[in-house]
């Protein structure tokens, strides 16, 4: 068993008040939750992991190159390997997410980019 208390959780910030903390996970799949500020957006990116976003809190908009789609509370919504995506906060409340990537990633995916 692997026992992670949340506010003992690594955190990383890609950008300023765009928080992450990776949760338990393994090389198979990991879980981190995260806070977007009002009005932030990742950058448009893709990646070679699957990934399912669920918000926790606010609203978070999922873009891809195709459509965009408003989750709401409990709402969630799958990505494919290697599909672009930006996740956004359009609104001026903090959001609050998880993200479930599989495979398992860690924080370099963000912290190592140009």
């Amino acid at each position: 068993m692997e026992y992670v208390a949340f506010d003992e959780a690594e955190t990383y910030e890609p950008d300023e008040g765009w928080q992450r903390r990776a949760l338990a996970g393994s090389d198979r799949f990991t879980f981190e939750w995260f806070e977007k500020p009002p009005g932030h957006s990742s950058p448009m990116h893709d990646h070679e992991n699957e990934q399912v976003c669920l918000c926790l809190e606010g609203e978070l908009t999922v873009h891809t190159e195709e459509e965009s789609v408003t989750l709401s509370k409990n709402d969630s919504v799958h990505l494919d390997a290697w599909e672009s995506h930006r996740v956004e906060n359009e609104t001026d409340e903090r959001a609050v997410g998880l993200d479930v990537f599989a495979p398992g990633r860690g924080f370099e995916f963000w912290t190592d980019r140009d």
